[in-house]
């Protein structure tokens, strides 16, 4: 992994430090979080918090591709798949 990459125990224990809140509770917070996210998008629904992140499941087409081993044409076929948009204050936090 990157140096500067963040885990999830290293964001729980950030989060813990910061709020007070112990490991655990942080932590079965995250879980309940995702959990939460990946059952709505799961259900057509969009999950935004306004500002920071959305996600939101799309549908995709069918298309050709091409098996980069063997060049290979191949058909992929529609489905969906998670589209996550990054909000304004994340976006200007980068800058």
């Amino acid at each position: 992994m990157a140096e500067n990459t963040i885990t999830k125990g290293t964001l729980v224990a950030s989060i813990a430090s910061a709020t007070g809140q112990s490991q655990a509770t942080v932590s079965s917070v995250l879980d309940s979080l995702f959990t939460t996210v990946s059952e709505a998008v799961a259900k057509d629904s969009k999950v935004s918090i306004p500002g920071w992140i959305a996600f939101e499941s799309v549908e995709t087409a069918a298309r050709k591709g091409r098996n980069p081993q063997t060049k290979e044409e191949i058909e992929i076929p529609a489905g969906k798949r998670v589209k996550i948009t990054a909000g304004s204050k994340l976006k200007a936090a980068v800058k």
